[in-house]
Protein backbone atom coordinates (compact mmCIF):
# COMPACT_ATOMS: atom_id res chain seq x y z
CA UNK A 1 0.00 0.00 0.00
CA UNK A 2 1.59 3.33 -0.67
CA UNK A 3 1.86 6.13 1.52
CA UNK A 4 -0.03 9.25 0.99
CA UNK A 5 3.35 10.91 2.14
CA UNK A 6 5.09 9.11 -0.62
CA UNK A 7 2.23 10.27 -3.43
CA UNK A 8 2.55 13.83 -2.62
CA UNK A 9 6.17 14.31 -3.36
CA UNK A 10 5.76 14.52 -6.65
CA UNK A 11 7.06 17.71 -8.10
CA UNK A 12 3.10 18.13 -9.57
CA UNK A 13 2.05 17.90 -5.97
CA UNK A 14 4.51 19.89 -4.83
CA UNK A 15 4.14 22.65 -7.48
CA UNK A 16 0.55 22.35 -6.09
CA UNK A 17 0.72 23.15 -2.98
CA UNK A 18 2.97 25.86 -2.84
CA UNK A 19 0.84 27.81 -6.00
CA UNK A 20 -2.32 26.65 -3.63
CA UNK A 21 -0.42 28.55 -0.23
CA UNK A 22 0.83 31.18 -1.77
CA UNK A 23 -2.46 32.44 -3.58
CA UNK A 24 -4.34 31.93 -0.23
CA UNK A 25 -1.91 33.91 1.71
CA UNK A 26 -2.41 36.76 -0.74
CA UNK A 27 -6.03 36.49 -0.88
CA UNK A 28 -6.40 37.06 2.52
CA UNK A 29 -3.50 39.90 2.64
CA UNK A 30 -5.26 41.57 -0.27
CA UNK A 31 -8.82 40.86 1.19
CA UNK A 32 -7.71 42.91 4.30
CA UNK A 33 -6.25 45.71 1.93
CA UNK A 34 -9.56 45.78 0.24
CA UNK A 35 -11.68 45.73 3.54
CA UNK A 36 -9.58 48.97 4.90
CA UNK A 37 -9.84 50.75 1.65
CA UNK A 38 -6.48 50.72 0.68
CA UNK A 39 -7.81 49.17 -2.72
CA UNK A 40 -10.08 51.18 -3.87
CA UNK A 41 -10.59 51.01 -7.47
CA UNK A 42 -13.20 48.53 -9.49
CA UNK A 43 -9.99 46.03 -10.88
CA UNK A 44 -9.22 45.03 -6.78
CA UNK A 45 -12.29 42.69 -7.10
CA UNK A 46 -10.78 41.12 -10.54
CA UNK A 47 -7.46 40.13 -8.71
CA UNK A 48 -8.68 39.42 -5.15
CA UNK A 49 -12.11 37.83 -6.24
CA UNK A 50 -11.32 36.15 -9.67
CA UNK A 51 -7.79 35.61 -10.44
CA UNK A 52 -6.60 34.75 -7.07
CA UNK A 53 -9.35 31.66 -6.47
CA UNK A 54 -8.33 30.64 -9.65
CA UNK A 55 -4.79 30.28 -9.00
CA UNK A 56 -6.08 28.15 -5.70
CA UNK A 57 -8.08 25.69 -7.47
CA UNK A 58 -5.68 25.56 -9.76
CA UNK A 59 -3.51 24.58 -7.39
CA UNK A 60 -5.71 22.13 -5.28
CA UNK A 61 -6.27 20.47 -8.98
CA UNK A 62 -2.13 19.54 -9.54
CA UNK A 63 -1.97 18.06 -5.89
CA UNK A 64 -4.20 14.93 -6.70
CA UNK A 65 -3.04 15.16 -10.16
CA UNK A 66 0.81 14.97 -8.90
CA UNK A 67 -0.54 12.26 -6.53
CA UNK A 68 -1.53 10.06 -9.49
CA UNK A 69 1.41 10.45 -11.36
CA UNK A 70 3.41 9.55 -8.01
CA UNK A 71 1.88 6.65 -7.68
CA UNK A 72 2.22 5.35 -11.26
CA UNK A 73 5.49 5.92 -10.90
CA UNK A 74 6.14 3.51 -7.41
CA UNK A 75 4.10 0.91 -9.72
CA UNK A 76 7.18 0.86 -11.46
CA UNK A 77 10.09 1.45 -9.60
CA UNK A 78 9.27 1.07 -5.93
CA UNK A 79 12.24 2.73 -4.83
CA UNK A 80 11.43 6.34 -5.72
CA UNK A 81 9.21 5.77 -2.60
CA UNK A 82 12.12 6.65 -0.81
CA UNK A 83 11.58 8.67 2.52
CA UNK A 84 13.09 11.87 2.41
CA UNK A 85 15.39 13.53 5.05
CA UNK A 86 14.71 14.11 8.37
CA UNK A 87 15.22 17.83 9.38
CA UNK A 88 17.08 17.96 12.92
CA UNK A 89 16.88 21.80 14.71
CA UNK A 90 19.47 20.19 17.17
CA UNK A 91 21.96 21.07 13.94
CA UNK A 92 23.17 24.69 14.00
CA UNK A 93 23.38 24.67 10.39
CA UNK A 94 19.56 22.95 9.60
CA UNK A 95 17.87 25.90 11.65
CA UNK A 96 20.41 28.46 9.88
CA UNK A 97 18.84 26.90 6.60
CA UNK A 98 15.42 26.90 7.86
CA UNK A 99 15.72 30.44 8.90
CA UNK A 100 16.56 31.47 5.82
CA UNK A 101 14.20 29.52 3.55
CA UNK A 102 11.29 31.30 6.08
CA UNK A 103 13.11 35.04 5.59
CA UNK A 104 13.29 34.41 1.62
CA UNK A 105 9.79 33.21 1.31
CA UNK A 106 8.78 36.31 3.31
CA UNK A 107 10.60 38.63 0.95
CA UNK A 108 8.92 36.57 -2.15
CA UNK A 109 5.44 37.38 -0.44
CA UNK A 110 6.23 40.94 -0.21
CA UNK A 111 7.37 41.13 -3.28
CA UNK A 112 4.30 39.36 -4.85
CA UNK A 113 2.00 41.57 -2.87
CA UNK A 114 3.81 44.92 -3.74
CA UNK A 115 3.47 43.28 -7.84
CA UNK A 116 0.00 42.38 -7.25
CA UNK A 117 -0.53 45.83 -5.73
CA UNK A 118 1.25 48.21 -8.40
CA UNK A 119 -0.38 45.52 -11.43
CA UNK A 120 -4.06 47.14 -9.63
CA UNK A 121 -2.78 50.67 -10.20
CA UNK A 122 -1.87 50.09 -13.59
CA UNK A 123 -4.96 48.04 -15.43
CA UNK A 124 -6.91 50.86 -13.42
CA UNK A 125 -5.00 53.82 -15.29
CA UNK A 126 -5.81 55.43 -18.46
CA UNK A 127 -2.64 54.16 -20.02
CA UNK A 128 -3.94 50.80 -19.88
CA UNK A 129 -7.60 50.84 -21.36
CA UNK A 130 -6.01 53.09 -23.97
CA UNK A 131 -2.71 51.84 -25.58
CA UNK A 132 -2.73 48.08 -24.46
CA UNK A 133 -5.31 48.25 -27.12
CA UNK A 134 -4.10 50.76 -29.16
CA UNK A 135 -5.22 50.50 -32.15
CA UNK A 136 -8.70 49.77 -31.41
CA UNK A 137 -9.17 52.38 -28.36
CA UNK A 138 -6.95 55.48 -30.32
CA UNK A 139 -9.98 57.72 -30.93
CA UNK A 140 -11.12 57.69 -27.42
CA UNK A 141 -7.91 57.79 -25.63
CA UNK A 142 -6.71 60.62 -28.01
CA UNK A 143 -10.18 62.28 -27.10
CA UNK A 144 -9.95 61.76 -23.34
CA UNK A 145 -6.51 63.55 -23.21
CA UNK A 146 -7.77 66.68 -24.64
CA UNK A 147 -11.33 66.72 -22.67
CA UNK A 148 -12.31 68.38 -19.59
CA UNK A 149 -12.11 64.71 -17.62
CA UNK A 150 -8.92 64.06 -18.89
CA UNK A 151 -7.69 63.83 -15.11
CA UNK A 152 -10.89 61.07 -14.66
CA UNK A 153 -9.55 57.58 -15.15
CA UNK A 154 -11.49 55.60 -17.24
CA UNK A 155 -11.79 53.10 -15.02
CA UNK A 156 -14.28 55.60 -12.86
CA UNK A 157 -16.71 55.98 -15.64
CA UNK A 158 -16.83 52.89 -16.91
CA UNK A 159 -17.10 50.36 -14.10
CA UNK A 160 -19.69 50.62 -11.24
CA UNK A 161 -19.82 49.93 -7.93
CA UNK A 162 -21.29 46.45 -6.76
CA UNK A 163 -21.47 42.83 -7.88
CA UNK A 164 -23.78 43.49 -10.84
CA UNK A 165 -21.38 46.27 -12.24
CA UNK A 166 -18.96 43.99 -11.61
CA UNK A 167 -19.94 41.35 -13.41
CA UNK A 168 -20.98 43.63 -16.00
CA UNK A 169 -18.24 45.25 -16.94
CA UNK A 170 -15.73 41.76 -16.33
CA UNK A 171 -17.89 39.56 -18.98
CA UNK A 172 -17.77 42.82 -21.43
CA UNK A 173 -14.14 42.74 -20.89
CA UNK A 174 -13.80 39.33 -22.03
CA UNK A 175 -15.53 39.85 -25.17
CA UNK A 176 -13.68 42.96 -26.24
CA UNK A 177 -10.54 40.99 -25.68
CA UNK A 178 -11.60 38.56 -27.87
CA UNK A 179 -12.57 41.02 -30.50
CA UNK A 180 -8.74 42.48 -29.97
CA UNK A 181 -7.14 39.24 -30.47
CA UNK A 182 -9.40 38.02 -33.46
CA UNK A 183 -9.35 41.58 -34.98
CA UNK A 184 -13.10 41.42 -35.14
CA UNK A 185 -13.98 44.71 -33.58
CA UNK A 186 -15.74 47.25 -35.20
CA UNK A 187 -14.55 50.18 -36.91
CA UNK A 188 -15.45 52.81 -35.74
CA UNK A 189 -16.54 51.71 -32.25
CA UNK A 190 -20.16 52.69 -32.09
CA UNK A 191 -21.13 55.09 -29.93
CA UNK A 192 -22.64 54.19 -26.54
CA UNK A 193 -19.79 52.61 -24.57
CA UNK A 194 -19.94 50.33 -22.40
CA UNK A 195 -21.30 51.49 -19.43
CA UNK A 196 -22.54 50.08 -15.89
CA UNK A 197 -26.07 49.50 -16.16
CA UNK A 198 -27.94 52.11 -14.32
CA UNK A 199 -24.87 53.32 -12.75
CA UNK A 200 -24.01 56.51 -14.90
CA UNK A 201 -25.97 58.83 -13.17
CA UNK A 202 -24.92 57.64 -10.07
CA UNK A 203 -21.41 58.08 -10.99
CA UNK A 204 -21.49 61.66 -12.61
CA UNK A 205 -23.29 62.56 -9.52
CA UNK A 206 -19.97 61.40 -6.82
CA UNK A 207 -18.76 64.96 -8.52
CA UNK A 208 -21.61 66.69 -9.55
CA UNK A 209 -24.77 67.93 -8.53
CA UNK A 210 -27.59 68.75 -11.10
CA UNK A 211 -29.73 70.05 -8.51
CA UNK A 212 -27.39 72.91 -7.20
CA UNK A 213 -29.18 76.46 -7.37
CA UNK A 214 -27.26 77.76 -10.35
CA UNK A 215 -29.89 79.47 -12.22
CA UNK A 216 -29.84 80.41 -16.00
CA UNK A 217 -26.02 80.91 -17.51
CA UNK A 218 -25.21 83.36 -20.71
CA UNK A 219 -23.43 81.10 -23.32
CA UNK A 220 -21.86 82.62 -26.11
CA UNK A 221 -21.98 80.42 -29.69
CA UNK A 222 -19.07 81.23 -32.45
CA UNK A 223 -19.36 81.03 -36.40
CA UNK A 224 -17.02 82.16 -39.09
CA UNK A 225 -18.26 82.72 -42.79
CA UNK A 226 -16.08 81.67 -45.47
CA UNK A 227 -15.57 84.82 -46.85
CA UNK A 228 -11.90 86.79 -46.92
CA UNK A 229 -12.37 88.08 -43.50
CA UNK A 230 -13.46 85.25 -41.66
CA UNK A 231 -16.57 87.08 -40.65
CA UNK A 232 -17.44 86.44 -36.73
CA UNK A 233 -21.06 86.00 -36.14
CA UNK A 234 -21.52 85.67 -31.92
CA UNK A 235 -24.91 84.41 -30.65
CA UNK A 236 -25.62 85.01 -27.14
CA UNK A 237 -27.59 82.43 -25.45
CA UNK A 238 -28.91 82.60 -21.90
CA UNK A 239 -29.65 78.74 -20.84
CA UNK A 240 -31.93 77.72 -17.95
CA UNK A 241 -30.04 75.42 -16.84
CA UNK A 242 -30.41 74.79 -12.95
CA UNK A 243 -33.07 75.32 -10.37
CA UNK A 244 -32.77 78.67 -9.81
CA UNK A 245 -33.59 79.30 -13.38
CA UNK A 246 -35.23 82.37 -13.89
CA UNK A 247 -37.68 81.13 -16.59
CA UNK A 248 -39.36 78.58 -13.94
CA UNK A 249 -37.77 75.87 -15.97
CA UNK A 250 -34.69 73.84 -16.30
CA UNK A 251 -32.70 71.84 -18.61
CA UNK A 252 -31.26 69.85 -15.66
CA UNK A 253 -35.06 69.54 -15.12
CA UNK A 254 -33.96 65.41 -16.33
CA UNK A 255 -31.77 64.67 -13.81
CA UNK A 256 -33.72 66.03 -10.67
CA UNK A 257 -34.34 62.65 -8.71
CA UNK A 258 -37.62 63.33 -7.82
CA UNK A 259 -38.75 62.85 -11.70
CA UNK A 260 -38.26 59.86 -13.84
CA UNK A 261 -37.47 59.61 -17.44
CA UNK A 262 -37.80 56.54 -19.83
CA UNK A 263 -37.48 56.10 -23.04
CA UNK A 264 -37.19 53.47 -25.98
CA UNK A 265 -34.63 54.07 -28.78
CA UNK A 266 -35.34 51.99 -31.41
CA UNK A 267 -31.29 52.40 -32.96
CA UNK A 268 -28.45 51.92 -31.75
CA UNK A 269 -26.79 54.99 -31.27
CA UNK A 270 -30.14 56.00 -28.99
CA UNK A 271 -31.09 58.98 -32.22
CA UNK A 272 -34.73 57.40 -32.95
CA UNK A 273 -36.95 57.70 -29.98
CA UNK A 274 -40.57 56.78 -30.43
CA UNK A 275 -41.28 56.72 -26.67
CA UNK A 276 -41.06 58.89 -23.64
CA UNK A 277 -42.20 57.90 -20.59
CA UNK A 278 -42.29 60.65 -17.56
CA UNK A 279 -43.55 60.15 -14.19
CA UNK A 280 -43.67 63.51 -12.10
CA UNK A 281 -42.76 64.10 -8.08
CA UNK A 282 -46.18 63.11 -7.77
CA UNK A 283 -46.04 59.81 -8.98
CA UNK A 284 -48.15 60.95 -12.13
CA UNK A 285 -47.22 59.33 -15.22
CA UNK A 286 -47.78 60.57 -18.64
CA UNK A 287 -46.74 58.52 -22.04
CA UNK A 288 -45.57 60.50 -25.38
CA UNK A 289 -45.65 58.76 -28.53
CA UNK A 290 -43.55 59.89 -31.74
CA UNK A 291 -45.39 60.18 -34.80
CA UNK A 292 -45.81 57.12 -36.70
CA UNK A 293 -44.68 54.80 -33.61
CA UNK A 294 -46.06 51.14 -33.38
CA UNK A 295 -46.32 48.84 -30.65
CA UNK A 296 -43.64 46.55 -32.31
CA UNK A 297 -41.49 49.51 -33.10
CA UNK A 298 -41.21 50.12 -28.98
CA UNK A 299 -41.19 46.35 -28.04
CA UNK A 300 -38.53 46.08 -30.45
CA UNK A 301 -36.13 48.85 -29.26
CA UNK A 302 -34.00 49.71 -26.07
CA UNK A 303 -35.75 50.64 -22.92
CA UNK A 304 -33.75 52.85 -20.93
CA UNK A 305 -33.82 55.44 -18.11
CA UNK A 306 -32.94 58.44 -19.10
CA UNK A 307 -29.48 59.67 -16.97
CA UNK A 308 -26.69 62.08 -17.25
CA UNK A 309 -24.89 59.84 -20.43
CA UNK A 310 -27.75 60.69 -22.20
CA UNK A 311 -27.49 64.15 -23.06
CA UNK A 312 -23.73 64.62 -22.13
CA UNK A 313 -22.81 61.23 -23.72
CA UNK A 314 -19.56 62.57 -25.31
CA UNK A 315 -18.35 64.23 -22.05
CA UNK A 316 -15.77 62.00 -21.93
CA UNK A 317 -14.12 61.71 -24.81
CA UNK A 318 -15.02 64.31 -27.41
CA UNK A 319 -14.52 64.20 -30.60
CA UNK A 320 -15.81 67.23 -33.18
CA UNK A 321 -18.92 66.54 -35.14
CA UNK A 322 -18.07 68.74 -38.26
CA UNK A 323 -14.83 69.50 -39.53
CA UNK A 324 -16.60 73.58 -39.61
CA UNK A 325 -17.30 73.24 -35.69
CA UNK A 326 -14.17 72.28 -35.03
CA UNK A 327 -12.30 75.21 -36.86
CA UNK A 328 -14.79 77.76 -35.84
CA UNK A 329 -14.16 76.58 -32.03
CA UNK A 330 -10.05 76.85 -32.88
CA UNK A 331 -10.63 80.39 -34.52
CA UNK A 332 -12.80 81.35 -31.17
CA UNK A 333 -9.68 80.16 -29.05
CA UNK A 334 -6.97 81.78 -31.58
CA UNK A 335 -5.64 78.90 -32.61
CA UNK A 336 -6.39 78.96 -36.45
CA UNK A 337 -5.35 82.92 -37.13
CA UNK A 338 -8.46 85.17 -38.53
CA UNK A 339 -5.68 87.35 -40.10
CA UNK A 340 -5.13 84.94 -42.99
CA UNK A 341 -7.47 85.46 -45.48
CA UNK A 342 -10.07 82.77 -46.40
CA UNK A 343 -8.36 80.85 -43.41
CA UNK A 344 -11.77 79.30 -42.44
CA UNK A 345 -13.07 78.12 -45.71
CA UNK A 346 -9.06 76.45 -46.77
CA UNK A 347 -8.56 75.04 -42.97
CA UNK A 348 -12.48 73.44 -43.54
CA UNK A 349 -11.64 72.12 -46.96
CA UNK A 350 -8.68 70.74 -46.23
CA UNK A 351 -9.99 69.03 -42.96
CA UNK A 352 -12.59 67.21 -44.70
CA UNK A 353 -10.07 65.98 -47.45
CA UNK A 354 -9.29 61.93 -47.10
CA UNK A 355 -6.08 60.57 -46.25
CA UNK A 356 -4.54 57.49 -45.72
CA UNK A 357 -2.72 58.08 -42.31
CA UNK A 358 -2.41 61.20 -39.79
CA UNK A 359 1.04 61.38 -41.26
CA UNK A 360 -0.17 61.63 -44.82
CA UNK A 361 -2.75 64.09 -43.56
CA UNK A 362 -0.11 66.11 -41.98
CA UNK A 363 2.11 66.48 -44.76
CA UNK A 364 -1.23 67.73 -47.36
CA UNK A 365 -2.57 69.74 -44.84
CA UNK A 366 1.07 71.94 -45.00
CA UNK A 367 1.37 71.53 -48.38
CA UNK A 368 -2.15 72.44 -49.19
CA UNK A 369 -2.57 75.46 -46.99
CA UNK A 370 0.86 77.28 -47.86
CA UNK A 371 0.08 76.40 -51.23
CA UNK A 372 -2.95 78.50 -51.59
CA UNK A 373 -1.60 81.48 -50.01
CA UNK A 374 2.16 80.94 -52.29
CA UNK A 375 -0.42 81.23 -55.26
CA UNK A 376 -2.45 84.09 -54.24
CA UNK A 377 0.84 86.11 -53.23
CA UNK A 378 0.17 88.86 -51.07
CA UNK A 379 1.82 89.22 -47.78
CA UNK A 380 1.37 86.61 -45.16
CA UNK A 381 2.95 86.43 -41.47
CA UNK A 382 4.57 83.08 -42.03
CA UNK A 383 4.34 83.42 -38.01
CA UNK A 384 0.86 82.81 -38.35
CA UNK A 385 0.73 80.68 -41.17
CA UNK A 386 3.11 78.17 -39.36
CA UNK A 387 0.80 78.23 -36.29
CA UNK A 388 -2.36 77.75 -38.45
CA UNK A 389 -0.89 75.05 -40.11
CA UNK A 390 0.10 73.39 -36.57
CA UNK A 391 -3.38 73.62 -35.15
CA UNK A 392 -5.00 72.29 -38.51
CA UNK A 393 -2.60 69.14 -38.39
CA UNK A 394 -3.63 68.81 -34.76
CA UNK A 395 -7.34 69.01 -35.18
CA UNK A 396 -7.03 66.11 -37.45
CA UNK A 397 -5.02 64.01 -35.57
CA UNK A 398 -7.39 64.46 -32.33
CA UNK A 399 -10.82 63.90 -35.12
CA UNK A 400 -10.01 61.80 -37.37
CA UNK A 401 -8.82 58.11 -37.20
CA UNK A 402 -8.81 56.57 -40.84
CA UNK A 403 -7.18 53.42 -39.16
CA UNK A 404 -10.65 52.79 -36.83
CA UNK A 405 -12.94 54.77 -39.90
CA UNK A 406 -13.54 57.49 -37.26
CA UNK A 407 -14.30 60.78 -38.99
CA UNK A 408 -16.51 63.61 -38.49
CA UNK A 409 -19.86 63.04 -37.12
CA UNK A 410 -19.23 59.53 -36.53
CA UNK A 411 -20.53 59.92 -32.62
CA UNK A 412 -23.07 62.25 -32.75
CA UNK A 413 -23.87 64.73 -29.59
CA UNK A 414 -27.02 64.67 -27.58
CA UNK A 415 -25.74 67.97 -25.68
CA UNK A 416 -27.88 70.49 -27.62
CA UNK A 417 -28.54 70.27 -31.58
CA UNK A 418 -26.68 72.39 -33.60
CA UNK A 419 -25.48 69.61 -35.31
CA UNK A 420 -27.15 66.31 -34.22
CA UNK A 421 -30.64 65.48 -33.56
CA UNK A 422 -29.70 65.64 -29.23
CA UNK A 423 -32.85 67.44 -27.67
CA UNK A 424 -34.75 67.36 -30.86
CA UNK A 425 -34.71 63.60 -30.50
CA UNK A 426 -37.78 64.05 -27.89
CA UNK A 427 -38.51 68.21 -27.86
CA UNK A 428 -39.99 68.13 -31.31
CA UNK A 429 -43.51 68.75 -30.98
CA UNK A 430 -44.54 65.50 -32.18
CA UNK A 431 -44.18 63.18 -28.94
CA UNK A 432 -47.72 63.40 -27.91
CA UNK A 433 -49.68 62.00 -24.80
CA UNK A 434 -53.42 60.53 -25.38
CA UNK A 435 -54.69 64.13 -24.14
CA UNK A 436 -53.36 65.97 -26.80
CA UNK A 437 -50.51 67.46 -24.84
CA UNK A 438 -46.57 67.00 -26.47
CA UNK A 439 -43.14 67.18 -25.21
CA UNK A 440 -42.03 70.99 -25.51
CA UNK A 441 -40.23 71.61 -28.59
CA UNK A 442 -40.40 75.74 -28.63
CA UNK A 443 -36.39 77.53 -28.62
CA UNK A 444 -37.29 79.13 -25.71
CA UNK A 445 -38.29 76.87 -23.88
CA UNK A 446 -34.85 75.43 -22.75
CA UNK A 447 -32.88 78.88 -23.57
CA UNK A 448 -33.29 82.54 -24.51
CA UNK A 449 -31.35 84.89 -27.30
CA UNK A 450 -29.35 87.68 -25.40
CA UNK A 451 -28.66 91.13 -26.76
CA UNK A 452 -25.01 91.86 -25.70
CA UNK A 453 -23.81 94.72 -24.30
CA UNK A 454 -22.62 98.01 -27.01
CA UNK A 455 -19.18 97.98 -27.00
CA UNK A 456 -18.81 94.02 -25.77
Amino acid sequence: MTSREALVRHPVAIAGAVITTVSAVVFIALVIAVLAGWLANPYAGLVVFVLLPIAFAVGLLLIPLGMRLQRRKLAGDPQAAAEWPVLDFRRPEVRRTTLLVIALTAVNLVILLVAGYGSLHWMESPSFCGQVCHTVMQPQHSAWQQADHARVACVSCHIGEGPKAFVHAKLAGVRQLAHVVTGSYPTPVPPGAEMPPGEQAKTCLGCHQPSRVIGDAVRAFYEYAEDEGNTETRTLMRMHIGAGSLSGRAIHTHADPAIRVEYVASDAARQVVPYVKFTDAKGQVKEFFAEGATEQTISGGTRKTMDCADCHNTVGHPIAPTAEKAVDTAIAAGAVSRKLPFARREAVRLLKASYASHDAAAQEIDRGFRGFYQSNGGSIDPQELARTVTALQNLYRRNVFPTMKVTWGSYPHNQGHPEDRGCFRCHDDNHKAKDGSTINGDCEYCHKEVTAPEGS
